[in-house]
């Protein structure tokens, strides 16, 4: 086992080695990712008349980002996806309350610094802005209509790229966004303002620079 991991770090160590400046990321560069996404929800909200806790499902999507480097280490970032959630109102004084469905788009824009922009391997943070928008809404079997506030909301970030020829990388990348909603229940008879969605957004995929 030792022989096996002295011989994975040699092969790393080689191939950080021999990637040199023609790897580098630069001033100008743009950068477009493809990643798989666990869209994890971190949902905190209770209704004003039925008490409960709101809830929504977690989903997994496919998501397109781009990056633009205005400096060598600082770049900005936006990623496109959407989810759908089941969204659920448990322990309730009526019970659990099924409120359907609706899908998210939560655009994310941040600001990025990236520590080893000239190697192989890069890790950068970023923080930034989410305008979180709700559509295709479809009511449960407990309500009749249910809507969903579009909010604003900020966003951390951490990641990292390995770059293991002259375009092509792979990346690790994770966000926790902070965003709330005000769900409207039954016209207003029912409502959970201000509930906390504050998803975390784990991302693995492949980039190519140009």
């Amino acid at each position: 086992m030792h022989r096996i991991l002295f011989a994975a770090a040699g092969v790393l160590l080689l191939l950080l080695s021999q990637a040199g400046d023609s790897l580098a990321k630069e001033k100008g560069d743009w950068v477009v990712r493809l990643r798989g996404l666990a869209f994890i929800t971190d949902t905190d909200g209770t209704t004003d008349t039925l008490g409960g806790d709101a809830r929504t499902s977690n989903d997994g999507i496919p998501e397109l980002d781009f990056s633009y480097f205005f400096t060598d280490n600082i770049a900005v970032e936006l990623i496109l996806a959407t989810a759908k959630h089941n969204v659920e109102v448990k322990n309730s004084t009526s019970g659990d309350l099924d409120l359907g469905t609706v899908r998210t788009l939560p655009p994310v824009l941040t600001l990025q610094y990236h520590f080893n922009p000239k190697q192989a391997f890069s890790p950068y943070l970023g923080a930034g802005v989410n305008y979180t928008i709700t559509y295709d809404v479809e009511r449960g079997r407990s309500v009749n209509s249910v809507d969903y506030s579009n909010e604003f909301g900020w966003a951390l970030q951490a990641g990292m790229d390995y770059q293991f020829n002259d375009n092509w990388m792979i990346n690790f990348d994770l966000k926790k966004v902070f965003v709330s909603t005000d769900i409207t229940v039954n016209g207003g008879a029912i409502n959970a303002n201000d509930t906390d969605l504050d998803p975390w957004i784990v991302g693995v995929g492949v980039g190519y620079k140009f």
